[in-house]
């Protein structure tokens, strides 16, 4: 067994915590949605129930692992999720003729209604964030952190 090395903060061989990207898109991603966390509590949802009402919203009829990726929800999560959504008669999933496995969901008008509801104080916030920071920033940022997903999620690296 060879001897444990030292590694500290002044060898060089890791950049500074703060400077991590992992830790600064975590941070600001918190930071974010400590914005929207009283709106979605006032209205008995999590982050990620918001998420998939969003999602099948602006999608109606996407099947279930489509979802999943769109929501970045793990499948077992978002199926759980599913079936409380349903029970809460927010949305409905429907199985496919022919593939017994894939499932299509839909919002019910009771979750139609929700969104619509909900829709326009989510863009109030956004636009306070907007202004803090600024619309062209922000719309420079999520393309910045778009490129950088495709750029990560290429098959040629």
């Amino acid at each position: 067994m060879g001897s444990p090395t030292n590694h500290t903060p002044d060898t060089g061989l890791l950049r500074k915590f703060e400077e991590a990207l992992p830790i600064a898109l975590l941070r600001t991603r918190e930071i974010v949605m400590a914005r929207f966390r009283p709106h979605l509590a006032e209205n008995g949802l999590t982050e990620q129930q918001w998420r998939v009402i969003r999602a099948v919203q602006q999608q109606p009829g996407i099947d279930a692992t489509a979802l999943s990726e769109r929501c970045c929800i793990l499948m077992p999560s978002l199926s759980r999720m599913l079936k409380a959504l349903e029970k809460d008669k927010l949305l409905t999933r429907h199985k496919v003729e022919g593939d017994l496995r894939r499932q299509i969901i839909e919002l019910t008008g009771q979750g139609e209604a929700l969104f619509a509801k909900m829709a326009p104080a989510s863009e109030a916030i956004y636009a306070e964030i907007e202004a803090e920071f600024g619309k062209g920033e922000i719309t420079e940022l999520i393309t910045k952190l778009q490129q950088l997903r495709h750029t990560l999620n290429s098959p040629n690296r």
